[in-house]
């Protein structure tokens, strides 16, 4: 299995070191919550040559909205993989991120937030 062998629902585990998947980096360039749901642009998949493999399987996955955390947990990577593959793509301009929860959020957003993550814990 090589480096860019990351397919959607693969059940095979994958013999990559994580560290190889971001190049060394562990530190994401964009912060990024657990709980940041990520969704891809509508033209991501016109661009998609652009991509390696896993790139192409979280633009995939992201149209359906997903949590960092799911993202990680769907494609078998940790999450600090998952947070630096998010990153790039969204300064690549494949997919973009959905505010979380600011200081001055409400209970109603926090308690929708909890729903959320509860659903998509719920889905994995």
């Amino acid at each position: 299995m090589d480096i860019e062998d990351h397919r959607v629902g693969s059940a095979e585990p994958s013999l990559v070191r994580p560290y190889s998947l971001t190049a060394g980096r562990t530190r994401p360039t964009v912060e990024l919550a657990l709980e940041a749901l990520v969704a891809s642009h509508p033209v991501a998949m016109e661009r998609q040559f652009e991509l390696t493999n896993i790139e192409t399987s979280i633009v995939e996955l992201c149209r359906e909205s997903p949590s960092v955390a799911e993202l990680a947990a769907r494609l078998g990577i940790p999450i600090g993989v998952a947070r630096v593959l998010v990153a790039d793509l969204i300064e690549a301009g494949h997919v973009r991120v959905s505010a979380t929860l600011k200081d001055d959020s409400s209970d109603d957003e926090r308690r929708e937030l909890i729903e959320r993550v509860l659903s998509g814990l719920r889905r994995i």
